[in-house]
């Protein structure tokens, strides 16, 4: 198995949630509403899962090993912090863009 995209679709700055990813697996198979959270001590990945009758949430989808639920978690977790990295760098751009126009005014 191997994951061939992943996708940040919203990171959040607030709260415990930190981003909702989306990932594709071998070319073929799309999983939403992978939820980066923030835990007691680390970051960590929760599966998509829903609310049955009883109000307990199940996954929809989830790895059956732990070594393919570990595979899955470092692969999002990396994506996730090259992603905000790559926000840091556009926040500093644009920061030292508006710097500029604002002196040769």
């Amino acid at each position: 198995m191997e994951i061939t995209d992943i996708k940040i679709r919203k990171v959040i700055t607030e709260g415990r949630l930190r981003a909702v990813v989306s990932i594709t697996i071998d070319h073929t198979l799309a999983v939403h509403d992978i939820k980066v959270v923030q835990g007691d001590e680390r970051l960590f990945i929760a599966m998509p899962s829903r609310k049955d009758e009883n109000g307990m949430f199940r996954d929809i989808v989830h790895p059956i090993m732990p070594e393919g639920r570990k595979m899955i978690e470092e692969s999002i977790l990396d994506a996730y912090s090259k992603h905000l990295a790559l926000m840091e760098v556009e926040a500093q751009e644009n920061a030292a863009a508006e710097s500029a126009a604002m002196g040769s005014e």
